[in-house]
């Protein structure tokens, strides 16, 4: 069995699609259909189904998936033993972030780290800040980036650099412009907010409990799954929100939100680098050390 053909398979479960995981590995679509291809003319069976521009497990991908992760991890980790032997820092590195390092902050970074290390590849993968913690624990990902800390969780947290979390508001909302608006006042909005395991909800729910306000009391009229939904709704006046101000900078320039000035916001929260217990790679080593040299701590 090819090991080609099973990071392809791999990498199409993650990315949702063909093109996606082309992107990822850095090889074209049709180059992933003839892998995938492969691996199912070597098993005898069909392992994905594509349905309305997304793929889909069949039973028998559902029963390889966890194998081929497996697999997959343990030739890493091989890879990454024999690195740490050599001078030479290589090998594939599976980041997991949260929205907004994911997003704005390590594809900004990771350009001139592959520079500097040219014989190192990468897949980035957006999760809530939960499920990036779990990917780092269970060694799914080598590391992570997120904008919270879990408590008792089996990783290791480094910080490094600084997000700033604004509530926003509709233009035309009677708390825009304002600069004597309470939490409390605020707290009575139509609240649109992340959804449950986002490290920007924990965040928002823990800057209430310290002003004495109870999350569970908020009018949320709404959940989301990203920040900039959450500014796409706040244009739309179905509320106010709270996001990182990568994420609302530019509508606040262009006019279609507010910021709103409500202490304790703007809230300022670390960033932090999630590492696996042990030894890392020395792939994974020289880019935390690069992240530390960019974003300090």
């Amino acid at each position: 069995m090819n090991i080609s053909h099973l990071r392809a398979f791999v990498e199409v479960v993650e990315q949702g699609s063909f093109s996606a995981a082309a992107r990822s590995l850095g090889i074209s679509q049709p180059a992933v259909t003839m892998q995938i291809q492969g691996l199912e003319s070597d098993l005898g069976a069909t392992l994905l189904e594509r349905r309305y521009r997304r793929v889909q497990l069949t039973e028998a991908g559902k029963a390889l998936l966890p194998t081929a992760r497996g697999v997959l991890a343990k030739l890493d980790a091989a890879r990454d033993e024999i690195e740490r032997l050599s001078d030479t820092v290589g090998g594939h590195l599976e980041i997991a972030a949260s929205t907004t390092p994911g997003q704005y902050v390590l594809p900004m970074l990771l350009g001139s780290f592959l520079h500097s290390f040219p014989d190192v590849t990468v897949s980035l993968l957006v999760h809530d800040t939960s499920e990036v913690i779990d990917r780092v624990e269970s060694g799914e990902a080598h590391l992570g980036m997120t904008g919270a800390r879990r408590p008792h969780a089996k990783v290791e947290f480094e910080q490094m650099g600084v997000d700033r979390v604004v509530a926003i508001c509709p233009p035309d909302s009677p708390l825009a412009g304002r600069g004597d608006v309470q939490l409390a006042e605020l707290a009575e909005q139509p609240f649109i907010v992340r959804e449950p395991g986002s490290g920007t909800r924990m965040v928002v729910e823990q800057a209430l409990r310290d002003a004495g306000i109870d999350p569970g009391d908020l009018n949320v009229v709404m959940e989301l799954g990203t920040s900039e939904a959450i500014v796409n709704a706040v244009e739309g006046g179905m509320g106010v929100g709270v996001v990182s101000h990568w994420m609302a900078d530019k509508a606040i320039q262009l006019g279609t939100v507010a910021r709103i000035d409500a202490a304790p916001f703007p809230v300022d929260r670390p960033f932090y680098a999630v590492m696996p217990r042990g030894v890392a790679s020395r792939a994974a080593q020289a880019l935390v050390a690069h992240l530390r040299r960019e974003l300090g701590a």
